[in-house]
């Protein structure tokens, strides 16, 4: 049984090879030799006049967050478009797939709604 883990335990080693290596190798082989403009702010040329914790407006965030929302309800809707004619084609799940979709469209359209009808998709 653990055996059938064996590669996934390989491609996680590899990964976290492949993540760290360069990270310890930068802080190996890089020189560090730093002095006064490397060290001092930057900002096209000038000295940092204003402070870089800037708050923003939480409708920024919410917007963010709904279209991470909804990109991700299309990244669920692709693969079942592309499988389309094999659950039609099935008899024992063509209407499962089907009102399951239908139950999916359903809840996003209702969030969509809710978003739309509390202002969050409004901009001033």
């Amino acid at each position: 049984m653990l055996e059938n883990y064996f590669p996934v335990l390989v491609f996680v080693l590899i990964g976290l090879v492949f993540g760290i290596a360069p990270v310890i190798t930068g802080m190996v082989v890089a020189p560090h030799r730093p002095d006064d403009e490397k060290l001092s702010p930057y900002e096209c040329g000038f000295d940092a006049f204003e402070d870089a914790r800037v708050k923003f407006d939480v409708r920024y965030y919410l917007i963010a967050i709904l279209f991470i929302l909804f990109d991700l309800e299309v990244a669920f809707l692709v693969p079942w478009a592309t499988i389309f004619k094999e659950i039609v084609g099935t008899e024992s799940v063509r209407w499962f797939g089907f009102i399951e979709m239908l139950v999916f469209l359903a809840i996003l359209v209702v969030g969509y709604a809710y978003a739309w009808i509390k202002g969050a998709l409004d901009w001033e």
